[in-house]
Formats: structure tokens, C-alpha cells, sequence
């Protein structure tokens, strides 16, 4: 069904899979997109995680919430990354405001998957964090600030000319989000780390170093032969259904 997130008085547009009310808790599920590519950008980000999310949800019996992060697809204003946490933190509680849901995981690709670990790191309420294709910073972006907002603007995830109002707070985000850092605070909750051995977008050095700091039991896959993309590689979607089948409240 689709739905609609409340965050710090914007509306995300989502689509949330799976049972509203059952005998028992059931389990939820966050599944996050990443940064647009594409000469569409912006206004196509996340287009294909609905399905994903019915998937889930079918073989799993999980309530899946889905949505479009600030300055993607129908959802309202501009991309930052404090504003991307803020959406994702509002998508966790939704998913906990559920009738019947008992605890809920976070999921997500590339940039959504490195913030799933940050969000989980500052918040004990989740129960555990799947990432794939995650980097573990964000120091590309940091080191030309003013040209990364310029690429922002022709993806069509910054469409007003005056914003950021501070682009020096702006730009600071993208050094101090940093999935490494928080990385750690996760175990012994369960974290899942997939990588492609041929991503060349994130690469695959990623996984492992986030791997060795979070110091704890990880379970890291390094997919070989697949690329960026993981939620259209069947692998990466078994391990990450399997994933979920292992986990209880």
C-alpha cells in the first residue's frame, strides 16, 4: 500500500508491504535506497524497491516500509545528509507505530545502507542493520563540497537555487556521517555486510573495513563477479531473505 512518512514536518512518499495486524508481533523492516544515478536522477530514485519490499514481505511474513529520502521521487525539498538520517529515523518509528509490529531492522544500498548502519548505531531500538554495497564514508563527496552539490543539482535532488541556506554546515555533514564511526556501536545486534568483488562504485575494501571495525560478529559476503547494484543480483536478495529468517524478537 502506499503511504506517506512525516519528517521534521515534510512528507515522504512510501509504500509499505506486508500484514498490519496478525496473532502475534511480527517483525519490521526499513528497506532504504541510495544516491541517484542516471540521467533521471532524482525523480526515479527507489522506483524498483516497492517490488523488493513485496518480496520480503511475501517470503517472510514481515511488515516492509520502503520510502523516497527528501529530494527523491515524490517526496518533498531538498537533499542533506542530516536530513536523510532525520527520514530514516521517522521511517523506524513508522514501522514501530504499525499495529502489531514488535522490533524493527533497517536495510538499505549504497548511501541508504551506510546510513542504515549510522542510524542503528545511535539507536539501541534497532535490532539489527543489513547493508549492502555500503560505503564507509563519504570523504568523495567531502573533498570538492561545491562541486558535489553542482552534480546534487543535475540529479534534481537539490532544486531550489538558494539552498543550503549554509553550505559550509551542508558540506560539513559529508565528512562527519561516517558509517565507520558507528559502525561498532551495532554488536551484538546482527549486522550484515554484502559487497560485490566488482563494484566499481563502492568498493568492495568497503565492506571489509567496516567488517574489522565493528570489532564484533558480522556476517560479511563478498558476492563475487557482482557489481553496484545488489538488489538485482537473486544472490544478494537469498542472503539478505535468509538474513531476515534468522532474526527473532
Amino acid at each position: 500500500m502506499e503511504t506517506v512518512i512525516e519528517s521534521g514536518g515534510l512528507r515522504l512518499a512510501a509504500h509499505r508491504a506486508g500484514p498490519t495486524r496478525s496473532g502475534g508481533p511480527v517483525l519490521g523492516l526499513v528497506l532504504c535506497h541510495g544516491f541517484p544515478a542516471g540521467p533521471r536522477g532524482g525523480a526515479t530514485s527507489g522506483q524498483t524497491y516497492p517490488e523488493l519490499a513485496d518480496r520480503l514481505a511475501s517470503e517472510t511474513g514481515w511488515v516492509v516500509l520502503t520510502f523516497n529520502f527528501r529530494g527523491t521521487g515524490l517526496s518533498e525539498v531538498e537533499f542533506s545528509l542530516s536530513g536523510w538520517l532525520d527520514d530514516l529515523r521517522a521511517a523506524a518509528q513508522h514501522v514501530l507505530d504499525v499495529e502489531g509490529v514488535g522490533g524493527v531492522w533497517l536495510a538499505g544500498s549504497s548511501t541508504g545502507g551506510s546510513l542504515a548502519i549510522c542510524v542503528a548505531g545511535d539507536d539501541e531500538r534497532v535490532r539489527g542493520v543489513a547493508a549492502l554495497a555500503a560505503p564507509a564514508e563519504f570523504d568523495a563527496w567531502a573533498s570538492d563540497p561545491a562541486r558535489f552539490l553542482e552534480h546534487a543539482r543535475q540529479l534534481g535532488v537539490v532544486r531550489d537555487p538558494s539552498f543550503p541556506p549554509d553550505f559550509d554546515t551542508w558540506a560539513r555533514e559529508l565528512t562527519e556521517t561516517r558509517a565507520i564511526a558507528l559502525v561498532g556501536k551495532i554488536p551484538p545486534r546482527a549486522l550484515l555486510l554484502v559487497h560485490g568483488s566488482d563494484d566499481d562504485v563502492v568498493p568492495a575494501e568497503d565492506a571489509r573495513v567496516l567488517a574489522d571495525a565493528a570489532g564484533g560478529s558480522v556476517d560479511l559476503r563478498i558476492l563475487s563477479g557482482a557489481g553496484h547494484r545488489l538488489r538485482h543480483d537473486p544472490r544478494a536478495v537469498a542472503v539478505l531473505i535468509g538474513w531476515m529468517e534468522r532474526q527473532t524478537l
